[in-house]
């Protein structure tokens, strides 16, 4: 009987360092832009505009960061 050995490819699933870090990056992002959003002067448009540009950037950064990460190794396969 002739056994082949076969190695698995681990899966992650998600449940990586760069996949973290880009989720986190993205929750916090959203809620800096929702808090920019809930903070304005309350006349029409109601929004804190300083508040939302870097509520903007953290959320654009967020796959990017994830990306290089998955690059330098900390991602999956």
């Amino acid at each position: 009987m002739n056994r082949r050995r076969t190695t698995v490819k681990e899966i992650h699933h998600g449940r990586t360092a760069a996949a973290w870090t880009g989720s986190i990056m993205a929750l916090i992002g959203a809620v800096i832009l929702t808090i920019a959003f809930l903070s304005g002067s309350g006349e029409f448009p109601s929004i804190n505009v300083p508040i939302a540009i870097v509520g903007g950037i953290v959320f654009a950064l967020a796959p990017v960061v994830g990306g290089v990460m998955n690059k330098m190794g900390l991602g999956q396969d």
